[in-house]
């Protein structure tokens, strides 16, 4: 099981935490990875001063998370760790 929380904070949420979260829970639903992907809200991640939403795939935080970077950043931190 994959986790992913998003951060939902002050600034992620001005910086559009929302957004990626119903971007998450459109990708898990249409890759049906629903029994294998567990997504969470977050407070504070700690990286309010990088652009975007930061986001926690498992252990690792990752900042930067945005309609622009989502795709790419599903495909590099979260597709391998289902294989």
């Amino acid at each position: 099981m994959v986790t992913i929380r998003v951060c939902v904070g002050s600034s992620c949420h001005l910086k559009g935490s929302y957004e990626v979260i119903d971007l998450f829970k459109n990708e898990i639903k249409s890759r049906n990875l629903i029994d294998k992907v567990e997504l969470k809200a977050a407070f504070c991640l700690n990286q309010c001063s990088h652009p975007g939403v930061a986001i926690q795939v498992n252990d690792k935080v990752i900042p930067g998370c945005s309609k622009e970077t989502f795709h790419d950043i599903f495909e590099k931190e979260v597709m391998p760790l289902l294989a």
